[in-house]
């Protein structure tokens, strides 16, 4: 079963590591819409050196980004393919019936997996470089100004810190569950659609059971020591912006700048 990095976090001091979990979060959004707006080889070319310097000054090991790429590779692969037998334009090498294979759909189809190994690193490295804490109170910051028009800022981001958290731990207690089925026999990779859906009941019930547990666990625990919501409660960590974050988003708005120059460029 391949790991997914989603929610885990790799402590570290490194450069991406010290800047403050705002910063990261916005500028990884820039950088992801940069690279949808790229169209060009050279545009590529360039976000593909970006985003390799991001993960080296990050100090995280190669192996994570794999880790993070690997179990999407079906997911890229299906989309590739529907690109390639569905896109129009350009010539034509081949067609039948509604599909086609064209060198548009072909230069498309490659953008579109470039795209997508992209947006995972940048992803993966927002994700290994910043807690999920960090990442609730960087959203729970952001969308203060919202607190105005009576948005659930604090809920929100108690929630988003809550999923966050126990994504990892319910990836962990699938992957037990999954063990102890196969070591008392059970063979989920045989058979046909509707065999395989049945067998995968004996994984959902108990792994339900313990979702619930830890949330009825969770939510006794937190009014046992009387939480009221966010409103009025100070924090631990202060988020501030320090000369990383000014260095990180100097970086970020010269490389957007020269993904848009070199877009239309072949």
């Amino acid at each position: 079963m391949n790991k997914i990095l989603f929610g885990r976090y790799v402590p570290g001091t490194s450069f991406v590591h010290r800047m403050d979990p705002r910063a990261k979060l916005i500028l990884s959004l820039i950088y992801i819409v940069a690279v949808f707006m790229a169209n060009s080889w050279s545009a590529y070319a360039v976000s593909f050196i970006i985003a390799l310097t991001i993960i080296a000054s990050s100090g995280i090991a190669p192996k994570f980004f794999w880790d993070g790429v690997k179990p999407l590779i079906g997911v890229i692969l299906l989309t590739v393919v529907i690109q390639v037998f569905f896109g129009v334009g350009g010539h034509v090498y081949w067609h039948w019936g509604i599909l086609s294979i064209t060198s548009d759909g072909l230069l498309n189809a490659v953008y579109i997996a470039i795209r997508f190994v992209l947006i995972i690193l940048i992803s993966t490295v927002l994700t290994l470089s910043t807690s999920p804490l960090e990442i609730s109170g960087a959203i729970e910051s952001l969308f203060m100004p919202l607190k105005k028009i009576h948005f659930p800022v604090y809920e929100m981001a108690l929630m988003l810190s809550i999923a966050l958290r126990f994504v990892p731990t319910l990836i962990d207690e699938t992957e037990k569950i999954l063990n102890a089925q196969r070591s008392r026999g059970a063979n989920f990779s045989s058979g046909s659609i509707m065999a395989r859906l049945k067998k995968l009941v004996s994984i959902l019930i108990p792994l339900f059971e313990s979702a619930f547990n830890r949330a009825e666990e969770l939510a006794t625990a937190m009014e046992s020591r009387g939480y009221q919501g966010g409103e009025g409660r100070s924090k631990y960590r202060v988020l501030n912006y320090t000369k990383n974050d000014i260095i990180g988003t100097i970086f970020m708005m010269v490389s957007v700048a020269l993904i848009m120059v070199l877009r239309n460029w072949s």
